[in-house]
């Protein structure tokens, strides 16, 4: 029988990172455990202490012929060492709830340098980026800066970032953060991360003035003030593995592999780093690293620097395992399980029925699932990142649209998953005594229904489930240990992205319904000023098998709050795909909606509409940049 999700405690002392980093933390005594609970791991680590833990966690995905699964897909190895959450009783505390109060949805949406953003005061890497005087964006492999304070986007300067010994498969994901004259190129793959610090104060003559390579994957990347934090994601080592032939049966391949693993220095697990095309060098202590015993195999790191000098040693810690959702508020750091990359396989399991038919193959059935998630929490202070604490709940993270914080306490929304009711549900929890604690949940919204947006307020979350229709849910927060259901809404369609329009109207861009039996792209208006009772007061259709940009990137939405207009970019064809811009403008609860067509081609994600201080808008396009009337 499905259960409501349940949430488990990790003692922070699973989470406090051994030597200097723990030295200081001012962190209370870790719930207590039951004596049948595993061992923590002991204080200052050694480094062959965590070299036998991956040890003993890899040791069970080898085969004979190297891993046994792709390298980027996430594994489990055995229990944590957890306790129950003792004395609180959810369903007795919603059954105590009070009167729902005014939650509203005002909350800023936008960046300083033009990016449409998850978080207040957070920026975000976008490949577009503003001072309102200075435009920096990325053009097939190039830097170009142009300046936007005149009647036309003058191009001032270009910087080809082949030149830099990159490698052209990261070029075209590069992407930029802005710190006053520091603009900061980030440019990605599978296997590397590339930082540039490139000064601008003269925008005809940009200098490349620190340039830092990690040898992993970026998970995400983001901004408070000048200081700039990585979160990067390392999968399995790439090791010499045999492969059966000739001479070399099964036996023998799976023993010569089995030993490679338990050679491999722990230098091998761990996230190196270079400077200016130097030498790579470990960055990491082996003392600053979490060692739960539940996560995916790998290693996540946090590092934290300044924009101006991304190779300063501003403090870096990892957790022994792999954590693919990132979300960052203002005070807190919080890495989680999930996303639909982290299927969460239990590979032991599936190894003793499975056997060799997997020798290279990825893990098969979905029916796996282990159907929980696990948060870990930092606090932030600078450069500085501490751990906080954590817990494990019961159902999914879809996203990192997922998770919010506000004052204090985190919110999660969890779809089902094998250890639920089949339902989402919105958890609250604290950081308390070294841990994440249910303060509160809300079970059984959208029954059979999967979770396509959220959108998180002060006091308010809003949801949207779908299945056949559209439902819209509001949950009172205003209590966060009595989460209240206030208001459901059904609509044809679903919305994938929601936006604040103010504190009385919403936006939601996803698919619906076009006439004749046709499916594309929509934009919805939502009135909230009742949130009982929430109404759609009007859509607008883009026709059969378009497709809104905004709804899998809401950088391709803008709100304009002084012309009480929208901006957002629909693609219509296949073959030969052709962008549009459809200015939404708002009154009288209606969406007057005019479209221009800007773009064709296949990159048309990177089209983006950058607002001024002063209400114009740049258009950037892949044939450059100019100003967008509306």
């Amino acid at each position: 029988m499905h259960r409501p999700p349940r949430l488990v405690v990790v003692p922070v002392a699973l989470l406090a990172l051994a030597g200097s980093f723990a030295a200081g933390t001012a962190l209370a005594d870790p719930v207590p455990r039951p004596a049948a609970a595993s061992e923590q791991p002991a204080a200052d680590t050694s480094c062959e202490d965590l070299r036998d833990h991956y040890v003993d966690a890899a040791l069970p995905l080898v085969g004979p012929r190297g891993w046994v699964r792709s390298s980027r897909s996430p594994l489990l190895r055995g229990p944590l060492p957890v306790e129950e959450l003792a004395g609180l009783d959810a369903s007795a505390a919603r059954a105590g709830a009070t009167a729902p109060g005014t939650p509203g949805t005002t909350r800023s949406t936008a960046s300083e340098t033009g990016t449409t953003v998850q978080e207040e005061g957070v920026d975000e890497p976008d490949s577009v980026k503003t001072d309102g005087t200075l435009l920096a964006r990325t053009d097939d492999g190039e830097v170009v800066l142009a300046d936007v304070s005149g009647d036309a986007v003058r191009e001032t300067a270009r910087l080809p970032l082949s030149g830099l010994a990159l490698d052209p498969a990261t070029l075209g994901r590069a992407e930029l953060l802005l710190a006053g004259d520091t603009l900061v190129v980030l440019a990605h793959d599978d296997s590397s991360t590339h930082v540039l610090s490139l000064d601008v104060s003269d925008p005809a003559a940009p200098v490349v003035a620190e340039h830092v390579t990690y040898d992993t994957d970026l998970v995400s990347a983001r901004q408070h003030g000048d200081v700039v934090r990585l979160v990067l994601d390392s999968a399995l080592p790439e090791l010499d593995f045999r492969v059966p032939g000739g001479s070399l049966g099964r036996a023998s391949a799976q023993e010569a592999n089995e030993e490679l693993v338990r050679q491999a220095p722990v230098e091998a697990w761990l996230p190196s780093r270079s400077t200016a095309g130097g030498d790579p060098e470990p960055f990491l202590d082996c003392a600053d690293v979490a060692v739960p015993d539940d996560l995916p195999l790998g290693t996540t790191t946090v590092v934290a620097t300044t924009a101006a000098d991304p190779a300063a040693d501003g403090g870096a810690v990892a957790v022994a395992g792999r954590l693919p959702l990132a979300y960052e508020s203002a005070d807190h750091l919080f890495l989680a399980t999930g996303g639909p990359a982290d299927v969460a396989w239990s590979a032991v399991r599936c190894l003793d029925r499975c056997g060799s038919m997997l020798d290279g193959a990825d893990l098969p059935a979905p029916s796996l699932m282990t159907g929980t998630t696990h948060v870990v929490g930092f606090a932030l202070d600078g450069t500085t990142a501490t751990p906080a604490g954590g817990a494990e709940v019961e159902g999914v993270l879809a996203d990192r649209w997922s998770l919010d914080e506000h004052d204090g306490v985190l919110r999660l929304a969890l779809e089902a998953s094998v250890e639920t009711a089949d339902a989402t549900s919105v958890v609250t929890l604290e950081l308390r005594g070294g841990a994440l604690v249910e303060l509160g949940r809300l079970d059984g919204i959208g029954r059979q229904e999967d979770l396509t947006s959220v959108r998180w307020f002060d006091d308010l979350a809003v949801l949207v489930t779908f299945r056949q229709v559209d439902p819209l849910h509001t949950v009172d927060l205003s209590d966060p240990a009595r989460p209240v259901a206030l208001g459901e809404l059904e609509v044809p369609g679903f919305s994938s992205y929601l936006h604040p329009l103010g504190s009385q109207r919403l936006v939601g861009i996803g698919e619906g319904p076009q006439g004749r039996g046709g499916w594309g792209a929509q934009a919805g208006l939502f009135d909230v000023t009742d949130l009982t009772d929430v109404r759609r007061l009007d859509v607008v259709g883009y026709g059969p098998g378009s497709r809104a940009g905004a709804a899998t990137d809401p950088r391709q939405l803008t709100w304009l709050p002084r012309e009480r207009t929208v901006l957002t970019v629909v693609e219509r064809g296949w073959r030969s795909p052709t962008a549009w811009v459809s200015t939404l403008a708002l009154g009288g609860g209606r969406m007057d909606s005019t479209t221009t067509r800007v773009d064709r081609g296949s990159d048309l994600d990177q089209v983006r509409l950058v607002p001024l201080p002063d209400d114009r808008v740049v258009l950037v396009t892949g044939d450059g940049a100019r100003f967008f009337p509306h």
